[in-house]
């Protein structure tokens, strides 16, 4: 008998991964394979033998896996971040709202790829001119001005705007370069800011982010779930 668990990790890569489970890696009852995608890392974990065995090994390397990695797990099997955030805002009460730039509508699209999204999900919105920042979000023409679009100050402004017109009590924001083009020597391409509303927080983070255009719009909407599921496990700031 073969039985199977997949554990979903996001914040670490495998390196650290490994570092982290070193010694349950030597443990020959089992065999941990590791799977990279953009932005998160599945751990594969494979038990051979008898059905009350297997399972039993399985559950104890699991067990041990979770000590070392903790909330870094996310999920197992075929569960997706998005899925999981989506379970803490239905289990939370709150509503979200999106207001995204260079990730062009993909962070609301993978939001809404779960059903019953409805429930939870108020509005999504891709600013991608400076126009629409101004005038649907509020952002302050003076700040696009002194500190352009793919900053600190509109990422969050962006998030509290997006908030404020759809009566949302949660917001999720994002500005950046995902190229190729478009770059500079103060922002190159793969330059990204994160914001984060509600709760009486307006977090922001900057972050870079490699690869193709397509690839970096999906790091970046990974990244950017992953720090909704810290907000919402009220451990943002401890994560990041």
């Amino acid at each position: 008998m073969i039985n199977v668990k997949v554990l979903k990790v996001c914040g670490l890569n495998e390196a650290e991964i490994q570092e982290k489970i070193s010694e349950i890696l030597k443990k020959k009852e089992v065999s941990i394979t590791f799977i990279s995608c953009l932005g998160q890392v599945d751990i594969q974990i494979v038990a051979k033998g008898k059905v009350d065995y297997s399972q039993r090994i399985l559950l104890d390397v699991e067990n041990k896996i979770r000590e070392h990695l903790g909330d870094n797990i996310f999920g197992v099997d075929e569960e997706s971040l998005e899925n999981v955030v989506g379970d803490l805002l239905r289990s939370k009460g709150k509503t979200l709202s999106i207001a995204e730039s260079c990730t062009g509508g993909l962070l609301s699209n993978r939001i809404t790829n779960i059903p019953g999204s409805s429930n939870y999900f108020r509005a999504g919105i891709v600013s991608y001119s400076n126009e629409v920042k101004c005038w649907v979000l509020g952002v302050s023409k003076d700040d696009l001005d002194e500190y352009g679009a793919v900053s600190m100050q509109t990422a969050k402004a962006m998030a509290g705007g997006v908030a404020r017109i759809s009566a949302a009590d949660t917001a999720l924001a994002v500005t950046g370069v995902a190229g190729p083009g478009g770059g500079s020597k103060e922002k190159p391409v793969g330059t990204v800011y994160i914001a984060v509303w509600g709760d009486g927080l307006n977090y922001c983070e900057k972050f870079r982010f490699y690869g193709s255009r397509e690839e970096i719009k999906w790091k970046v909407s990974q990244k950017a779930l992953e720090i909704l599921r810290w907000f919402l496990l009220g451990k943002l700031e401890m994560s990041c």
